[in-house]
């Protein structure tokens, strides 16, 4: 009974947000109260949620004051120069802007932190995503396969947690690991390619004027276009190449180019009533190079883990209020403006709890990971390494990857070791679904990357969940062919 009703829990949620039938913050409320009172909870439901609740309070107090301290850090043009650099040196074109993006989600993941990975990546691209027209849902789908599948390396915690529950070496663990890594990522790099392809075709769907000449890919290219209908000869950004008539119809090659540049080249223009409006009055750019210092530290700070995250980010958000905003009115107004963005990944934070809750209180966790384990053939014994990679990919989805490495994959590995497949090889497949895993709602990186991008949650998983798990089995089947993965 818990286990059906520990999955038809799960399904009725991801149906309910992908559907948009409910927000993510209703349904990870309503739907495990009802079925924590299907399962028998009664009124101890209450302390299951507040367990879980007190768990998530540190980590709440990260997410809030994290975007109290880079909302500021937008607002008085801190990442102004960057957006600069990143736009001159990626062009107007959305393919080349979503491999980007994905080089610097992947690049900025080697610090393990999911949470530091979305905030600076965000930071950086989400003004060149509206500036361009973009959709935010193809930023966070980047991210999200980029941090997902970086989520491997030994620091990051699954490969640790992994190794720890089997008692194997952490280095023993990642090692063989590296070849399905580096395919994992190749293959987020294809779909940030193909992701940037279909923005560049919308984009060309919904402003022709702009973006579209059909035969013209070139007019995206930030250095140089392809030949004009006029003469076929190339042309240089801003020059009429020869041939060339200088009253070019509206729809040449040349006038394409033009009105394309515009949205790079006249700045002021483009970024009015933005983010990165110019003329914004919360500028500080005599402040730039002390926030640039603080900015620094901060990270530094993070990174070494020499003191409590929530509380670095506490002081950060009270030094730059201090600084930037002396009078207590502006002080105000800032915390005001970045309210909303705040109460949405904090009221999610927290409804979390409930769903964390109900699944451990009412022991459907356990009795779901018992389930799918009894349920394997004896036959398929010596297959167990890889049936595990396959169940780690929904699995880590709806519960935590404590609750799995400690409490399923060390009976996943007994029952395999009686098939001769190696502890070592179990630890393997078992972090190959944490690129899907770093997609679920019970992980508060994914839904702070949401929030800052103002992305739905349920349309943020429409785009990114088949491709994750398309991911996770490509590093599964690469660890099986290299041998990181032994059959028994």
């Amino acid at each position: 009974m818990l286990v059906l009703l520990g999955f038809a829990m799960i399904a009725v949620f991801m149906v309910l947000i992908m559907t948009k039938k409910l927000t993510p913050v209703l349904a990870l409320i309503i739907v495990p109260t009802v079925f924590g009172l299907f399962a028998g909870a009664g009124l101890g439901i209450g302390p299951m949620v507040m367990d879980s609740m007190k768990s998530m309070t540190s980590t709440a107090a990260l997410l809030m004051f994290a975007i109290i301290y880079f909302g500021l850090m937008i607002d008085v043009g801190l990442f102004d120069p960057l957006v600069r650099f990143i736009l001159r040196k990626l062009g107007n074109d959305p393919a080349k802007v979503v491999l980007g993006t994905a080089i610097l989600a992947a690049a900025v993941s080697l610090d393990g932190d999911g949470s530091t990975t979305f905030i600076l990546t965000t930071a950086a691209m989400l003004p060149v995503y509206l500036r361009l027209k973009m959709s935010p849902v193809v930023l966070t789908c980047v991210a999200g396969l980029a941090n997902g599948t970086m989520n491997i390396l030994p620091w990051g915690g699954p490969t640790a947690r992994a190794a720890s529950a089997l008692k194997l070496d952490v280095n023993d663990v990642f090692v063989p690991m590296v070849p399905s890594l580096i395919a994992g990522l190749i293959v987020v790099l294809v779909f940030s390619w193909l992701l940037g392809l279909q923005e560049r075709n919308r984009l060309r769907a919904v402003a022709p004027e702009i973006w579209g000449v059909p035969d013209t890919a070139a007019a995206f290219d930030g250095d140089s276009a392809g030949g004009s209908a006029a003469g076929g000869t190339g042309i240089r950004r801003g020059r009429k190449g020869p041939g060339v008539s200088p009253l070019s119809p509206e729809g040449s090659s040349v006038a394409v180019l033009e009105r394309a540049d515009a949205l790079v080249d006249d700045r002021d223009s483009a970024m009015a009533d933005t983010a990165l409006d110019p003329n914004r009055k919360t500028l500080r750019p005599k402040l730039f190079w002390f926030n640039l210092g603080l900015t620094v530290a901060v990270m530094v700070t993070l990174v070494a883990n020499v003191i409590p995250l929530p509380f670095v980010f506490m002081v950060g958000s009270a030094i730059a209020l201090l600084v930037n905003f002396p009078k207590v009115k502006d002080q105000s107004a800032q915390l005001i403006a970045h309210a909303p963005s705040i109460v949405a990944v904090v009221s999610m934070v927290m409804a979390a709890s409930v769903l964390t809750g109900v699944l451990n209180g009412t022991g459907m966790v356990k009795a779901m990971s018992e389930w799918l384990v009894q349920i394997i053939p004896s036959d398929m014994g010596p297959l167990m390494a890889v049936i595990t990679g396959v169940l780690s990919i929904p699995m880590t989805f709806f519960m935590s990857n404590d609750a799995f490495y400690f409490g399923v994959l060390p009976v996943l590995s007994e029952t395999a070791a009686h098939y001769g497949v190696s502890a070592a090889d179990m630890a393997r497949a078992s972090i190959t679904g944490q690129p899907f895993h770093l997609q679920s709602p019970l992980v508060p990186a994914i839904l702070l990357l949401v929030s800052l991008a103002k992305v739905d949650l349920g349309d943020h998983h429409k785009k990114v969940l088949w491709r994750t798990a398309v991911i996770s089995l490509v590093m599964l089947g690469v660890g099986v062919l290299t041998g990181a993965i032994g059959i028994g």
